[in-house]
């Protein structure tokens, strides 16, 4: 076991990266990261150079192959291993990332005439084009009563599965019919790897996770997807199409989805026959990644947007929130997901209009006091995720004057977020939902320091921070171990497992401060009043999305 390893390969919005870990503790061997080339096609089709609607966000397929082909070779180089030393592989995506393609597992959108028609593509988690068919299905299920909308806090969000499976039909009829494949695009790599690459898939390889299914697709252990009369009622043209264009086997993270065949490992420089783990939502798999195998915890995985998961032995179906999953992150454990559209994307904006660094602005910023002089904001610059549910939502500052600096809107932005943090923490609370300790990870807590505090003293907790920088890429890792089996790794349990990989650091705790935490106690209750989603604020932003131009 000594120079055994397991490999994560993470996929974000922007690139991919792949880490090499050692199975007795942890620690990276290797690293590397490889952004894709064509990043986040959300202004013209790269076949033809057309425009794209606003709100389209798609990705190339290609990208994701060839991205993860060459950071887990460079990986693989940095950690001086051989392929002989890797046990396992585990994948986390983005979701609800997803796309269409043939039964042998070929993109549509790389199928003639269907790379010109941009709803073939694969369309990224912040694609939100699908905003009438989101109320179409949330309206057929209130209407018909489907018992399934509890556990999504009563509402669906629009950059889910079915949405944008309804978005196709509505738009691009012949795509849709040309589909014969709806997926994941975190399972889709997974299938790439246990049966292709494509054109070489079988769909009897097919293996879907419970927890994109679970999450973003309205699946659960217990009655399935929904009913066949429930999708003829949202459209005819619908009412099959789980039978007749969603084959695969379903499987929990950290299950054996199948072994690399020997096409896949000769892409990632590896050895035909690795075990792989059934696929895992990015932000998912930071909880294990950050050392987490209990109940009560909630990690916050921030980066271009916020994750919250925190498993339970209790299961409530709460308003708002986006999903309870019955092993849906840990075994044993409900989990609930909850989130926030915008938050490194929030601060990319910022600094990219007034061309700053994020470094100065943080420093100035963390100089001001609670209320950024004057400013309050809402940070829903990607519509708000959890509690509101409602993707037509927009940003907005309150208090700006001739005299307001960009470092008050930036301290604005990062008080926002942590009250919409916090606004998520009492809804959970209120519902009878322990949540007692808080663990962040992602790409933005060790990068900005003042935002972790202002987090501390919002919530009123202390807030640990994941050892790994990666926890994401870590938490991938760590479901590969637990696919290669106890054999192969020595590790038991889950538990063991992630006991034994990942942890949180000791040397920093961020603690809240009492006169900031009393600031910010009238700071929230005008947050909150501003953020009514009945309210003249939210009824604008609404009416305003109608009138821009499409």
């Amino acid at each position: 076991m000594e120079g055994r390893c397991a490999i994560g390969i993470d996929f974000g919005t922007e690139s991919v990266r792949v880490l090499v870990v050692r199975l007795r503790d942890g620690m990276v061997a290797g690293q590397a990261t490889c952004a894709y080339p064509h990043g986040v096609i959300d202004d013209a089709l790269p076949s033809t150079g057309a425009k794209l609607p606003a709100d389209y966000a798609l990705q190339d397929p290609r990208d994701w192959l060839q991205c993860s082909a060459d950071a887990c070779k460079a990986a693989l180089a940095a950690a001086k291993i051989t392929p002989q030393d890797v046990a396992g592989i585990g994948v986390d995506f983005t979701s609800c990332t997803m796309l269409p393609c043939r039964l042998d597992g070929t993109p549509l959108c790389l199928v003639d005439p269907f790379d010109k028609a941009p709803l073939a593509w694969p369309r990224l988690w912040k694609h939100h084009g699908a905003k009438p068919e989101t109320d179409r299905i949330n309206q057929v299920a209130r209407e018909r009563g489907e018992p399934w909308l509890a556990r999504y806090g009563g509402i669906i969000g629009l950059e889910w599965f079915f949405p944008k499976v309804l978005e196709t039909l509505n738009h691009a009829p012949n795509a849709y019919d040309a589909a014969e494949v709806w997926v994941e695009a975190g399972d889709w790599f997974v299938w790439q790897l246990i049966a292709g690459p494509f054109p070489h898939c079988s769909t009897a390889s097919l293996v879907r996770s419970t927890c994109q299914a679970g999450y973003k697709a309205m699946w659960n252990n217990a009655g399935g997807y929904p009913s066949a009369e429930f999708f003829a009622a949202v459209h005819p043209a619908m009412k099959d199409v789980v039978t007749a264009k969603m084959p695969g086997t379903l499987m929990a993270p950290g299950q054996r989805a199948g072994r690399l065949t020997a096409r896949a490992a000769e892409l990632l420089g590896l050895e035909e026959g690795i075990p792989v783990s059934a696929a895992i939502i990015d932000a998912h798999a930071g909880v294990p990644g950050s050392g987490v195998a209990d109940d009560a915890t909630m990690v916050l995985v921030m980066g271009t947007s916020s994750c919250h998961m925190t498993n339970s032995t209790i299961e409530k179906l709460v308003p708002g929130v986006a999903g309870v999953v019955e092993d849906g992150i840990l075994p044993g454990y409900f989990g609930y997901e909850t989130g926030q559209a915008s938050v490194g994307d929030a601060f990319g904006w910022l600094v990219e209009t007034f061309k700053l660094s994020h470094e100065e602005m943080a420093r100035q910023a963390a100089a001001l006091p609670p209320g950024g002089g004057g400013v309050l904001a809402l940070d829903w610059l990607n519509g708000c995720r959890t509690p509101l549910m409602d993707g037509r939502l927009s940003g907005s500052f309150i208090g700006i004057t001739v005299n307001t600096k960009p470092e008050q809107l930036y301290r604005a932005l990062m008080e926002a977020t942590a009250f919409g943090l916090r606004w998520i923490v009492q809804t959970l609370r209120e519902a009878g939902v322990p949540v007692r300790r808080f663990v962040a990870g992602g790409g933005l807590p060790p990068r900005n320091p003042a935002l972790m505090q202002v987090y501390a003293d919002v919530l009123g907790e202390e807030i640990r921070l994941a050892e790994s920088e990666h926890a994401v890429a870590l938490g991938a890792a760590i479901l590969g171990c637990l696919a290669a089996g106890t054999e192969s790794t020595g590790h038991a349990t889950v538990s063991d497992a992630i006991h034994a990989m990942a942890r949180q650091r000791q040397d920093l705790i961020y603690r809240p401060r009492a006169e900031a935490q009393r600031q910010y106690e009238k700071l929230y209750i005008m947050y909150r009043s501003i953020g009514d989603c009945d309210g003249v604020v939210a009824r604008t932003m609404r009416q305003l999305r109608e009138l821009a131009p499409s």
